[in-house]
């Protein structure tokens, strides 16, 4: 754990008790002692330092200093809800590279039943995403949001937003695609891609078709690695 995270509410009179994993990994992989000072941070909430107070089998308590609160991300991802088992993999790695709000959309190469799946529960969706935080050492938790109909997403006005749609064969490549706006926005498809009807739909909401290279990759690897990028690009809006 590079950062260890407890929510609002677990946080009473400046302390915080854990007895879950989270004090197991205090007691035997930190071997933390009475008076060491941890990286910590509220859920949504500030940084802080987590001084030990106590600690035993059964729990650790910290003395909790909060700092400021990290900004969050510019960078939003709308995603073509993938297979169950991939989403498990991605969901902590796109709260670890930064992503402010998640839309798992369907589309027309999206199998139905994906929505079914308990990958989309909350209390799952949550763990996974808090997993990358703590990888990270960020506290801010993405917000998701499940489109089962995709034109929900083009009722919603993005001209404020820079908005990317990942597509193969077109011309602009993601790396050199100039960036005007400081929150982006980066459409990623099912395997197989959009349908020509739903690329037609993103163009005509103004978003600009990129790619990431002449080799055709799974929509996982194309995720990590377009996220990766625009989220680099980002970080250097404004900067002389």
């Amino acid at each position: 754990m590079n950062r260890i995270l407890y929510e609002s509410d677990e946080r009473k009179n400046g302390r915080v008790y854990l007895r879950d994993g989270r004090a197991e990994h205090i007691r035997t992989v930190l071997k933390a002692e009475p008076g060491d000072v941890l990286r910590m941070g509220e859920i949504d909430g500030p940084l802080a330092e987590g001084r030990v107070v106590n600690l035993d089998e059964n729990g650790v308590e910290l003395g909790i200093t909060p700092g400021e609160c990290p900004q969050r991300p510019c960078l939003d991802l709308l995603l073509a809800l993938p297979r169950p088992k991939v989403l498990k993999r991605l969901l902590p790695q796109i709260s670890a590279l930064g992503v402010d709000r998640l839309f798992l959309t369907n589309a027309a190469r999206v199998e139905r039943y994906y929505f079914d799946s308990h990958v989309l529960d909350p209390l799952f969706l949550n763990k996974a995403l808090v997993e990358g935080l703590v990888q990270s050492g960020d506290t801010c938790l993405p917000k998701v949001k499940v489109l089962r109909k995709l034109r929900e997403f083009f009722e919603v006005d993005w001209t404020d937003t820079g908005c990317w749609l990942l597509h193969p064969g077109v011309d602009q490549s993601l790396l050199t695609a100039p960036v005007f706006r400081p929150r982006q926005l980066l459409a990623i498809g099912p395997e197989g891609g959009w349908q020509a009807a739903e690329v037609e739909g993103f163009l005509a909401a103004g978003f600009e078709a990129v790619h990431l290279g002449k080799r055709i990759l799974r929509s996982d690897t194309a995720c990590i690695c377009a996220l990766g990028i625009a989220a680099a690009k980002g970080e250097s809006y404004g900067r002389s």
